[in-house]
């Protein structure tokens, strides 16, 4: 598991998401949280603050999960930023493309609270990030 003290960067186009997914990490033990609507919005974040971990929605208006996860991994500064993509499609196509992207894992919606710890123990060991 991630040290419970990193910043995670919240991106849904819906605030009920956005407050669900910053629940379900305060229950996890995590407090250091900033929200974004979209992917510009987040992108915007990232050039002015440090973080260790996007959680991010795959379908939002202006600039998708997707766009954003490509303007993150394209861009040095952010490579070793985590990144989770929460989404309700579970098309093939889609994880093929993430993957392709670099996205480090998947969430479905809905999700639990065990597969959200599932989920960030599984990144915190593929990037080999020290446990709390």
């Amino acid at each position: 598991m991630f040290k419970s003290d990193i910043k995670i960067l919240v991106v849904d186009d819906m605030k009920t998401m956005r407050r669900e997914v910053i629940k379900t990490c305060k229950e996890l033990g995590f407090q250091n949280f900033l929200e974004a609507s979209d992917g510009i919005e987040a992108y915007k974040l990232l050039l002015q603050e440090p973080f260790d971990l996007i959680v991010s929605d795959w379908s939002m208006p202006n600039s998708t999960g997707y766009d954003l996860l490509k303007k993150v991994r394209a861009d040095d500064r952010f490579k070793g930023i985590a990144f989770i993509m929460v989404t309700a499609e579970g098309e093939p196509f889609y994880v093929k493309d993430a993957i392709q992207a670099g996205v480090d894992d998947f969430i479905l919606k809905p999700f639990s609270l065990e597969i959200l710890r599932q989920k960030f123990d599984q990144v915190a060991r593929k990037r080999g990030v020290s446990v709390a």
